[in-house]
């Protein structure tokens, strides 16, 4: 399955958090590459090795760039 990649900023709900380069939990992400897949969002926050993946109900506004 591909997955289609985007830039945009984050912004979760109270009480879900994703970490950031310095392994901080941040509840917006200003600039990351997202990915929708069947009700989930996956990020590629910049500065980290992996790939957070956090459910819809977790995410309040996804603002796409470019």
């Amino acid at each position: 399955m591909s997955e289609d990649w985007t830039e945009a900023a984050v912004e979760l709900n109270t009480g879900y958090t994703v970490l950031n380069a310095d392994g901080e939990a941040i509840s917006y992400v200003p600039s990351a590459l997202v990915a929708l897949q069947g009700g989930f969002a996956k990020l590629r926050v910049p500065g980290t090795d992996t790939v957070q993946v956090v459910s819809a109900p977790a995410v309040h506004l996804i603002t796409l760039k470019g």
